[in-house]
């Protein structure tokens, strides 16, 4: 098993609350991460169809054989399991009894706040990050490679190829979940969807131009949205509050949270193709933007980056806020550093004023300097190799 840098913040959170949740894209590692975490814990999934009739059937019974807690799988199958879980643990008191994972954020968010609000310590999981991938030996040889391949663990456990692997992935995703959060008719218009969701990584949203390229209305477009969202395959991206003076674009960029994926949708079939694809820039920020994400989810923490575009199109890909003050990164694919890439954060700096860290660059390249009041970082230093 290759370690996950989630493990410490899980083991935490389980010392203050009586319930920890897990949740993240199916395949993500959920399961294999709460089991190495809690060795000594029963592990139980609610897909099992004799375990959740048994909980349908007698609930009472089926907690009942974990006096000590357990590992509760795809707890979101069975939402009438919160109200029951709250009547154990306040009676126990005990921290980290019970450790649920799901697939489904809404669905198991609805549960926690409704049920078990004030009890509950919650872990995003999204599938490997590089800095994982780096240690275990397991990172790709080049950046095109990271990008095609994405992140999945099973990708880099078992002898199967992405091109394999994805197909299954999404016909998996497509017949059990979307028929769980919304009645889709035409699972091929909804396939296209996903196609033209993947076109777009890295764009702003533009609800009515996606419903209009796939044939739906843009109500459509944000109801099936929100399942990508659901199941933590997109993200949005929120714009940075401030203004510095500036009318700001208020519309979130859509990212794809792995970027094999993304390159699967689009019909990359090998590394070499994306030395020159159309989509390389947008899948390289799709690879960056998603391993931000890793860091501060595996952490423990919400999300907490943005980006910045004001109404005459300059713009900053990424900015956080840190305690020294803000972080603007830009995102380059080029494997060759370049003359004019930092014009536009320190454009941004400009209107920032005094509050700023340094602007960051991470391009396709290998290698750490300074460069014109940046730093500058290749992707295997994003790595943390």
């Amino acid at each position: 098993m290759i370690p996950r840098q989630a493990e410490p913040s899980l083991l935490r959170l389980a010392r203050g609350f009586p319930v920890v949740a897990l949740t993240g894209p199916r395949q993500s590692g959920k399961t294999t991460l709460a089991r190495s975490a809690f060795p000594g814990k029963p592990y139980v999934s609610l897909e099992n169809p004799v375990e959740r009739e048994f909980a349908l059937r007698d609930m009472r019974g089926f907690l009942a054989r974990f006096p000590q807690g357990a590992i509760l799988d795809e707890v979101q199958r069975h939402p009438e399991i919160f109200s029951w879980l709250q009547g154990v643990v306040d009676e126990n008191r005990r921290m980290g009894e019970f450790v649920l994972t799901g697939s489904h954020q809404f669905d198991l968010m609805a549960g926690i706040t409704q049920t078990l609000a004030g009890r509950v310590g919650r872990i995003e999981l999204l599938p490997l990050a590089a800095s994982e991938l780096g240690p275990a030996g397991l990172l790709a040889s080049s950046v095109e490679e990271a990008m095609w391949r994405g992140a999945f663990p099973a990708l880099y456990d078992r002898d199967i190829g992405p091109a394999d692997w994805f197909a299954n992935y999404v016909a998996t995703y497509v017949e059990r979940d979307v028929r769980q959060l919304v009645a889709v008719r035409d699972l091929a218009q909804f396939q296209k969807f996903v196609r033209m969701c993947a076109a777009r990584s890295g764009q702003l949203l533009n609800l009515a131009s996606l419903g209009a390229d796939c044939g739906i209305t843009a109500v459509t477009a944000r109801h099936w949205l929100s399942v990508l969202e659901a199941s933590y395959l997109v993200v949005l991206l929120r714009p940075y509050h401030r203004n510095f003076g500036k009318r700001l674009v208020k519309t979130p960029k859509l990212y794809f949270t792995d970027s094999g994926l993304a390159a699967w949708l689009l019909g990359v079939d090998s590394p070499g193709a994306l030395v020159t694809h159309p989509a390389r820039g947008a899948l390289f920020e799709t690879w960056v933007v998603a391993e931000l994400l890793k860091h501060t989810w595996n952490q423990g923490r919400p999300t907490d980056i943005f980006f910045w575009r004001d109404n005459v199109g300059h713009e900053v890909d990424v900015l956080f806020d840190t305690p020294a003050g803000l972080q603007a990164i830009e995102i380059k694919s080029g494997t060759t550093f370049a003359a004019d890439w930092p014009a536009a954060a320190r454009k941004w700096a400009s209107f920032a004023g005094e509050e700023v860290l340094p602007p960051a660059i991470v391009y396709g390249g290998e290698g750490r300097f300074d460069r014109e009041g940046c730093r500058v970082l290749g992707w295997r230093e994003l790595a943390g190799q």
